[in-house]
């Protein structure tokens, strides 16, 4: 009893004490900001092998893990009409040894819980450091006798084929190929792309040969970080890494700053199945970390467009509500070789208007003082990330390496926050001018030429045309006029006889149309049942249901959970056997023009919607339904589903497409139709 009146009078005191102090606290003022946190990097150990290996160890004794990282040093390098090697070498690279076969390896990586992975310029492991010395010794074998055979090389370079045709029709791939290309051109070591046509042109023996001088030891950097000393270290990479021989490697020669264009210009490129513009604001620049610029710029860049309270994504999302994001990014290299980079993806329909706006904030910064406030948030926010990123040690380890491999002073991230701090707002404005331009800027954008030239001309700026792979070319041809006497029910009726004529669909009672797909190791299968106004679409993967999406005259349901009014309505068109049944009667169908979808000319047929608007598209020359985009658009937001319809199969002399295509979270999904069955397996039930 007497130590419990002990133990709460202690606790009293406590409590009274605690109230005490938070009564003094005026919460009506911001607290004063603690002192600038005292950037202490530890230098890791560091030695160097014969074989020209430099060896940097951290130790870090807080989890029983090691890592290391392989980095070699090599210059940029042009891959010419063989480009695409370093990615086949990156793909074959830690697939087995020459002593060990590609499954035992693999078996043996996960059986330690490990982690080892290469790329053509390195490789990466980690793993329990109880098994550390398996780890260097799996990694080594790795490195300096890798198994690259034949058909290793056949089967990644079917892939990487495989993966150039699923991107031909992604906006981002293209944006990504031609904005590289124009800004530094197509012979430099940043400016080329890998195609179909260069890929063909590498052999088993390029990769092979390529391994030899872009795989050596002579530039390597191999970084520990983890609950291991020195000793330990050294006795590993002696024993190893230095089996490594030193290869006799031909200087190459630094990559080249390519000039701006003279003024400023807009690039197109028309991608007539895109639903949105691939906009990028780019300039190229020279700038280096080691320069007196380097923090002044950091900081323009983020007041710019370096997150959620820059410049450009306040502009152009939160008060326009062009687009889901809009940032900017500026380089920097050792060569001096760089661009700055303004980005972000617009509706078709605002296209024009987000270029002003970006070149609107571009030219803001360039001449108005910056807030102070502006540049004091940008700091701190700048500041809390160096900080947060100092609590891993690969962080140390990465900066250790950076100072080496740049040339930077010792001290250069032990004064890093306090250079962020000497930038002023005069600093922000000549920085700005110096590295963004907008007087020398290419404006490169990708998109639906159909729905945007119009608008993009009356920007002001010149526009030159390129196509998909940075040519240039003339202005692309669209809307072509519409043959006389074609109307959107001329072009139906076209499609009725193209699939077998709409007496024999008058014929049908019910359809069940079922399709089938693979992806992520998985199949999906899709059935639709069909009726008379009535209609369902259900999707399952791996045996389990996913969606099932019912439509009616009275309701459209998914997952039994009704839509919005707004929506339903929009999509009741889609209701019964075929959508064009009620498209001939519906005065929410257009017929738009002509555009070209895989190079040959078809009929673009738009239904409007509040919420949901269908894009069809019917080929001039067969009356075939070849393309289908469906576009949702809600609170300022839209999103739109590409498929792609080909193939066709005749089942008791009417077509169906054999294959319905598109992409699903950026993997193109084929959906190969497996049976049709007409007027059987139907009820009303099926619709409640």
């Amino acid at each position: 009893m007497k130590n419990l009146k002990i133990k709460l009078a202690a606790f009293v005191g406590v409590a009274l004490m605690t109230f005490g102090v938070n009564a003094q606290i005026d919460r009506s003022q911001m607290p004063e900001a603690g002192p600038e946190p005292v950037i202490n990097l530890e230098k890791p150990n560091e030695f160097t092998l014969k074989n020209g290996i430099t060896v940097m160890v951290v130790e870090n004794n807080k989890l029983p893990r090691v890592s290391y990282q392989l980095s070699i040093d090599n210059k940029p390098y042009v891959e010419g009409d063989k480009a695409g090697v370093s990615d086949l070498l990156s793909a074959m690279l830690g697939n087995g040894t020459t002593s060990i076969s590609k499954d035992d390896f693999n078996d043996e990586v996960d059986f330690l819980g490990a982690n080892i992975s290469f790329g053509s310029s390195g490789g990466f492991g980690s793993g329990l450091v109880k098994y550390a010395d398996r780890i260097v010794e799996l990694m080594a074998d790795a490195t300096v006798n890798p198994l690259l055979t034949e058909e290793e090389f056949e089967k990644e370079k079917d892939k990487l084929i495989e993966n150039l045709k699923s991107n031909a029709k992604s906006t981002d791939a293209v944006a990504g190929r031609v904005v590289g290309a124009l800004a530094y051109g197509k012979g430099h070591a940043y400016g080329e792309f890998t195609t179909e046509e260069t890929v063909n042109n590498v052999t088993f023996q390029d990769v092979l040969d390529f391994y030899k001088i872009r795989f050596a030891p002579n530039n390597a950097y191999i970084v520990v970080v983890g609950d291991i000393d020195v000793k330990s270290v050294k006795k590993q990479m002696k024993k190893y890494f230095s089996k490594w021989e030193k290869v006799d490697l031909k200087e190459l020669p630094s990559p080249e700053l390519t000039s701006n264009v003279s003024s400023a210009e807009i690039n197109f490129v028309d991608m007539p199945n895109a639903t949105q513009s691939n906009i990028s604001i780019t300039n190229n620049v020279s700038l280096k970390q080691s320069d007196d610029d380097y923090f002044a710029a950091l900081m323009a860049n983020n007041i710019l467009g370096g997150g959620g309270e820059g410049y450009l994504f306040k502009n152009l999302r939160e008060d326009k509500g062009y687009t889901y994001g809009a940032y900017s990014s500026l380089g920097a290299s050792r060569y001096g070789v760089s661009r700055f980079n303004a980005s972000a993806k617009v509706r078709n329909v605002v296209t024009d208007s987000a270029v002003v706006e970006f070149l609107k904030e571009i030219k803001r910064i360039r001449t108005e003082p910056v807030d102070p406030k502006n540049l004091k948030d940008a700091k701190a926010k700048y500041v809390g990330n160096f900080v947060m990123r100092l609590e891993r040690p690969q962080t140390i380890a990465s900066y250790a390496l950076n100072i080496k491999r740049n040339n930077l002073p010792e001290d250069f991230y032990a004064n890093y926050l306090e250079n962020i701090n000497k930038v002023s707002i005069e600093d922000v404005k000549r920085v700005a001018n110096k590295y963004f331009s907008v007087d020398n800027a290419r404006v490169v954008i990708v998109g639906k030429g159909a729905d945007v030239l119009e608008n993009l001309e009356k920007v002001g700026l010149p526009i030159k045309y390129y196509d998909k792979y940075a040519s240039a070319t003339e202005k692309p041809e669209f809307n072509k006029d519409l043959p006389e006497g074609v109307d959107v029910k001329t072009v139906l009726q076209n499609y009725f006889t193209a699939i077998g004529g709409k007496e024999a669909f008058s014929k049908i009672n019910s359809l069940i149309l079922t399709y089938e797909a693979s992806a992520m190791g998985n199949t999906i299968l899709s059935e639709e049942k069909r009726l008379d106004g009535k209609s369902s679409q259900a999707l399952s993967m791996g045996g389990n249901p996913m969606m099932t999406v019912v439509m009616t005259n009275d309701k459209v349901t998914m997952n039994k959970n009704p839509l919005p009014e707004n929506m339903a309505n929009d999509m009741r068109i889609l209701a019964g056997l075929l959508p064009e049944l009620n498209m001939l009667n519906s005065d929410k169908v257009k017929l738009s023009g002509v555009e070209p979808i895989d190079g040959k000319d078809a009929y673009k047929v738009d239904i409007a919607g509040d919420v949901v608007s269908l894009t069809y598209y019917y080929d001039l020359e067969t009356g075939l339904k070849v393309k289908e985009v469906q576009t949702t658009s809600m609170q300022g937001r839209s999103q739109s589903q590409e498929t792609d319809l080909k193939d066709y199969q005749t089942f008791e002399g009417l077509k169906f497409p054999g294959v319905r295509s598109g992409k699903q979270m950026g993997q193109l999904i084929e959906f190969k139709l497996k049976g049709v069955r007409i007027n059987e397996g139907v009820t009303d039930k099926d619709f409640d």
